[in-house]
């Protein structure tokens, strides 16, 4: 079971099982020699084993009380509800979901149980569907980001989005990464395996029948150009044009204190923004990579004898984004804890002394515009 399962393996013979079920091609693996040695007992591996299991626990603690504090604050202040932060609720949503329901599973697969699956079907099914739709929920929602601020920044005096346009971006969002993350659930399956003779594992991920192995590459060719060029060169160029616009083009006018708070705050936003675009590249480059030399030129890995634990690195690598998204967005960007704070404060008063109540602060903060980000609130 890969973490986002970009990969997978095509249904051979026995022979290929018995040999290294890790390779997910169709090539005739008589001509190549494989030794017997239990890949899971490598120190290698060992010290792949820790870093992945560092990681997910860094995932199931960054993102998930980061993004639960997030959700609360937002369902709880009217003040932070701005079309941005609706977005960044769709990151915090679904790295909120990986981090409490995939984690705990993926942790038990790959470092408790070293690779081997024990939770049935449904189970690995559900888990790889989930965590796929994370990844293109995630990106979709980074590009709607960058969309916003274009339309924001570059284009001011054309109609903004209202709530129900939001509605609608979010709502799609969500269907086409439910739609297209389809087959991750549809061909997630359970095979025993052999490592070594001696030792039997139960493989748990994608296994595409060798007749459709056409079929998986162009639909991996598909998802790479629609989850990570495409949206990668589109975000590009929408924050070359915002930085020409905030930092390469003279004001016209005599500029007031409010207007250059305003211009220092969009500034800021949109380097917070280029830096996560950054990490997003940075982070998901080398897994899309490993994966398109894995599945097109396997020949390429077919001696490696730490091709596995590579590929956790790899792994471990692309994984860490949700962990800056998580960190960016909503801890440094919306001051997420100092909402979290207020809440907790306003429970323990309304507990022990019946002070003021909720709707009393919802009162004073529900006039808000919805198209700024929450930093720049006070300016418009």
């Amino acid at each position: 079971m890969a973490f986002n399962n970009l990969g997978a393996m095509y249904s051979l013979d026995e022979d290929f099982y018995a040999r290294n079920f890790t390779y997910p091609f169709n090539i005739n693996y008589s001509d190549y020699e494989f030794d017997d040695d239990d890949v899971t007992k490598t120190r290698t591996f060992y010290a792949a084993k820790i870093v992945i299991g560092v990681a997910l626990v860094c995932i199931m603690l960054i993102c998930g009380i980061g993004n639960f504090i997030f959700i609360a604050a937002l369902a709880r202040y009217k003040k932070l509800r701005n079309l941005t932060n609706l977005l960044i609720a769709n990151l915090a949503i679904s790295d909120f979901i990986v981090a409490i329901v995939c984690c705990p599973f993926e942790m038990d697969y790959y470092v408790v149980k070293q690779l081997s699956w024990e939770h049935g079907h449904v189970l690995c099914a559900s888990v790889n569907y989930l965590r796929t739709v994370s990844l293109y929920v995630s990106t979709n929602a980074l590009l709607a980001i960058a969309v916003d601020r274009y339309l924001a920044i570059v284009h001011p005096l054309k109609p903004r989005m209202n709530y129900q346009t939001a509605s609608f971006l979010i709502g799609s969002v969500w269907i086409v990464s439910l739609l297209i993350a389809i087959p991750s659930a549809y061909f997630a399956t359970e095979s025993v395996l052999f490592m070594v003779k001696s030792q039997e594992k139960i493989f748990c991920g994608q296994i595409w029948p060798v007749d459709q192995q056409i079929y998986y590459k162009t639909y991996f060719l598909f998802i790479f150009a629609i989850e990570f060029v495409g949206p990668v060169l589109t975000m590009t160029l929408c924050y070359a044009r915002i930085s020409r616009e905030l930092w390469f083009k003279t004001v016209p006018g005599f500029q007031t204190e409010q207007i250059r708070k305003r211009l220092r705050c969009r500034r800021k936003t949109v380097l917070v923004l280029m830096c996560i675009l950054t990490a997003y590249v940075l982070c998901w480059a080398p897994f899309y990579g490993f994966a398109i030399v894995r599945d097109f030129f396997p020949t390429i890995f077919v001696k490696e004898k730490h091709y596995l634990s590579a590929f956790y690195i790899v792994e471990c690598i692309a994984m860490s984004n949700s962990m800056i998204n998580t960190m960016c967005f909503v801890t440094v960007k919306n001051n997420t804890m100092k909402y979290f704070k207020k809440i907790m404060l306003l429970r323990w008063k309304s507990t022990y002394s019946g002070s003021k109540g909720s709707a009393e602060l919802d009162l004073k903060t529900s006039g808000v515009p919805v198209t700024e980000e929450v930093d720049c609130i006070k300016l418009k």
